[in-house]
């Protein structure tokens, strides 16, 4: 099973798009970092809906998924495009890292992503490259069972 969903950017606003419906429910969630200082003097970051974000800031695309059917579900595959507007990061903590893609369709890790630069030579990947990301749960996800995939972009 692959699903696919989608996120539109606006400079000052972001929108998630509800996936396929089925047996396995996807939610999105686009959430921003707030800064609190503690009277310790520590700092503490919580994460909250990014309803408004400027170019620069660091966002977390959370994609959370449940299985409502009443059967395992086996080969199960979230692939999400970068949303034109975002950079992706990294995986977010506590998130596997999920397999990069320059185009949609070739899936790998960075470090074995080339691209071809104007001159026609090859060059490594870097992260500003990467236009998706895919999950591919190894075990099927049994019925009644949930989970959260999530990575770290950046607003262009």
């Amino acid at each position: 099973m692959i699903i696919r969903h989608s996120l539109f950017v606006a400079v000052s606003l972001i929108v998630a798009v509800p996936a396929v419906a089925g047996p396995v429910q996807i939610t999105n969630k686009v959430m921003g970092e707030h800064r609190v200082a503690a009277a310790d003097g520590t700092t503490r970051i919580d994460l909250v809906p990014a309803t408004r974000v400027t170019p620069g800031d660091k966002l977390i695309y959370q994609i959370s998924y449940s299985n409502n059917g009443t059967q395992p579900v086996s080969d199960f595959v979230v692939s999400n495009p970068i949303p034109k507007g975002l950079a992706y990061l990294a995986p977010a903590a506590g998130s596997p890292a999920p397999d990069l893609s320059l185009d949609g369709t070739t899936f790998g890790s960075l470090a074995n992503l080339r691209v071809r630069g104007p001159n026609g030579a090859f060059r490594a990947a870097d992260t500003s490259d990467v236009k998706a990301v895919r999950w591919r749960l190894t075990q099927p996800l049994a019925a009644g069972s949930h989970g959260q995939l999530a990575y770290e972009a950046m607003l262009k």
